[in-house]
């Protein structure tokens, strides 16, 4: 296995560049996740809370 020094070189390159778009990828998904979560419990929290206590059997 006789690699030379550039081969090395555009290998180790190659792979930084790999780990940099997955951690990029990462962190647009988990900006996504925190936005979605954000957008939920603003949703939970304009709702009534005596919503659902009460309910009417008598028809």
């Amino acid at each position: 296995m006789d690699m030379s020094i550039a081969a090395m070189s555009v290998d180790l390159s190659l792979a930084k560049t790999q780990q940099e778009l997955g951690i990029s990828v990462l962190k647009m998904a988990l900006a996504a996740d925190t936005s979605a979560v954000e957008e939920a419990l603003a949703v939970v929290e304009s709702l009534d809370p005596a919503l659902g206590n009460n309910i009417d059997i008598s028809a």
